[in-house]
């Protein structure tokens, strides 16, 4: 038989509830839970002119989402709706339900004016101009 610090394993299935224990405890320990990683998930990457980001909003609709650049920062808010429906059972429930906000700092300046917001399959893009002064622009060396 196999053990987990002073506690006997039997099954894969029990070493499997052992690691989640041991792992929720850590972060408990550390004052979070396991529902604390960051909703949505973003990538957030540049060019010359834009900033870019894409979050992961899997099973949301344009209706569920709010996208804002007040001054130097992203917002992301909406609601994730719980299934619902007479004689559920659930057996692992993992989705985060209801609402959430997602606020980035944006590393550059942008022209909330330009800032263009869509969603494709679960993931939504968001193209954001920088501002002029923000912008990487060539300055000619003349001779003195």
């Amino acid at each position: 038989m196999l053990a987990l610090g002073n506690f006997p394993i039997a099954t894969l299935g029990d070493l499997h509830r052992q690691v989640d224990q041991a792992f929720a405890n850590v972060l408990r320990g550390a004052g979070l839970d396991e529902m604390t990683a960051p909703f949505p998930a973003l990538v957030l990457w540049s060019d010359t002119d834009k900033l870019y980001a894409e979050a992961e909003l899997p099973g949301l609709t344009i209706g569920d989402i709010e996208v804002s650049v007040v001054g130097n920062e992203l917002s992301i808010r909406g609601t994730r709706k719980a299934m619902r429906g007479d004689n559920l059972t659930f057996h692992r429930r993992e989705r985060i339900t209801g609402e959430f906000v997602r606020i980035v700092t944006l590393p550059v300046a942008v022209d909330a004016d330009g800032v263009e917001a869509t969603l494709r399959d679960g993931v939504l893009r968001i193209v954001m101009p920088k501002s002029a002064a923000a912008r990487a622009r060539k300055i000619e060396v003349k001779a003195g």
